[in-house]
């Protein structure tokens, strides 16, 4: 059943010229390991930088401006606003409750356990979990700290600090050697398609009667990878970009994960085949067909990673190709008598399961297309 043309030799020079682009020609490792580089040289500017303007300004816990810096800033923009925000938010609440109970006419511990029960409860209400941990934190110093002037002075100075330590790490994360979330998760989709598409090969390879030894690797592969996009997309909403950037980004996500769910039905449909002779009379429609869907996945990816979309995939027309393979099937089920039944399901099973992926990876260009704005004749 395996086809090979023209078109197979194109998948790997697409996917070659995709990781190439993508890695600067460096390597994958090399270049993770300049991000962590950057990363911590960064933190390290922003934390000294941080606890230099607490002794201009005459902080007396200016430390604490240069742990702010360093817990918020990520390494990449989205993800310190994020993280800012957080930080900001559960400083100012815990200052507030913090101050507030330690005034109250009751023992000191039960006043502090009632503030960190209703920080917690607070925070759960209002959906900032991460903020009510470190309102929580802000507590336990305003309260439990013993220092010489009033809880008030306090509250200020920590509320104070927190947020001169996050201005600093957002000029720092924006100003010095920016590394955008968006621009993460763009080429983070794009190895999600590479993913998805070597994993659909992995499938047929099954189904044609020799299984890939790493099927298995490649879908908890690309179960990783879709949290990491998620954890990028998330990140990137927090980013100044067009619209066209966050609703592109975003659909492209969604079409990921539908396609994702797409190719486990089509690994679960094929599980028990073993070159099934009723698949094979359908050649070299279905060869042909999933050739090119394999192709389009490598295609898409480029678009991804150069974000052009306009552009139909040179040679590749999928509707003919799905239009082929039915008529192929309708030719050949006179002789479905002589094979199992199981064989037959499957090979429709097959067939319906190209159709939609073929179908899903066209939308995912062309609605993509639309949402970046691109212009179209």
């Amino acid at each position: 059943m395996r086809v090979k043309t023209d078109k197979t030799r194109s998948q790997q020079q697409l996917a070659v010229k995709l990781h190439a682009e993508s890695a600067g020609d460096r390597g994958m490792l090399t270049r993770e390991h300049r991000l962590l580089l950057i990363h911590a040289a960064k933190t390290a500017l922003a934390a000294t930088l941080s606890w230099w303007l607490a002794l201009r300004f005459g902080m007396r816990d200016g430390y604490w401006g240069a742990i702010s810096a360093i817990i918020v800033l990520q390494s990449n923009v989205g993800a310190t606003v994020t993280a800012s925000r957080d930080r900001l938010l559960g400083t100012v609440i815990g200052a507030g409750l913090g101050f507030g109970f330690s005034l109250l006419p009751m023992p000191l511990a039960l006043s502090y356990i009632l503030a960190l029960l209703i920080a917690i409860l607070l925070g759960g209400l209002l959906g900032l979990s991460n903020s009510s941990r470190l309102a929580c934190v802000t507590i336990t110093i305003v309260m439990l700290v013993h220092k010489e002037g009033s809880r008030w002075g306090l509250a200020f100075d920590r509320v104070t600090e927190v947020i001169m330590g996050i201005v600093v790490a957002l000029a720092v994360t924006t100003l010095v050697l920016p590394d955008r979330a968006r621009l993460r998760l763009r080429d983070g989709l794009a190895q999600e398609f590479l993913l998805l598409g070597a994993f659909f090969e992995a499938i047929l390879e099954g189904f044609r009667g020799a299984p890939a030894e790493n099927r298995a690797k490649l879908r908890d592969d690309m179960e990783a990878m879709e949290r990491g996009n998620d954890q990028l997309l998330e990140a990137s909403r927090n980013e100044p970009s067009g619209a066209g950037w966050r609703e592109g980004l975003s659909m492209l996500s969604q079409f990921g994960r539908l396609l994702f769910d797409a190719l486990l039905a089509l690994d679960l449909a094929v599980k028990d085949s073993h070159e099934d002779a009723y698949a094979q009379q359908l050649e070299p429609a279905l060869g042909r067909l999933a050739a090119n869907v394999r192709t389009g996945f490598n295609y898409l990816a480029v678009c991804i990673h150069r974000w052009q979309f306009t552009a139909s995939p040179e040679g590749i027309n999928l509707e003919p190709d799905i239009a082929a393979l039915e008529a192929r099937m309708e030719a050949v089920r006179h002789t479905g008598i002589g094979f199992s039944q199981a064989e037959i399901l499957r090979a429709y099973a097959v067939q319906l399961h190209l159709k939609q992926i073929a179908r899903l990876l066209r939308a995912a260009r062309v609605e993509t297309s639309r949402a970046a704005g691109e212009a179209h004749d």
